[in-house]
């Protein structure tokens, strides 16, 4: 049954997820070797997709488990217990650091903040 937080709490992801796209010029980071910022952020992406796919059916945005739905614990989640939720992080964190926009930095710490509280109440 889904429940109005879970339908607040993917709201916010989202709107969060696409604030990070906005081309805001809030404040700059220098931060060193731009360029492998940029892998870093690929390899982000990649494991949220290897995730994606590993959990098939059992995929849901939403942080209730479904009623069929069943702990995976191999393949990517042998090793990270939230492996979507981290690619997405290292992802948006490394372009962040690539990019050198700290309004990218800031969006990035809120949805880090938001997936430890979502991760919890998932669990």
């Amino acid at each position: 049954m889904l429940k109005i937080k879970d339908i607040v709490l993917v709201s916010t992801q989202l709107f969060l997820m696409l604030a990070f796209f906005l081309d805001v010029k809030w404040f700059s980071i220098d931060v060193l070797e731009h360029f492998a910022w940029f892998y870093v952020g690929l390899a982000g992406v990649a494991l949220s997709a290897i995730a994606l796919l590993q959990m098939n059916v059992h995929l849901s945005p939403f942080p209730t488990p479904k009623s069929d739905s069943k702990l995976i614990t191999n393949g990517v989640f042998k090793f990270c217990r939230h492996p979507i939720y981290s690619g997405i992080l290292i992802f948006m964190f490394s372009f962040s650091f690539w990019l050198g926009e700290g309004f990218k930095l800031f969006i990035s710490l809120l949805l880090l903040a938001l997936f430890y509280y979502k991760s919890t109440y998932e669990e």
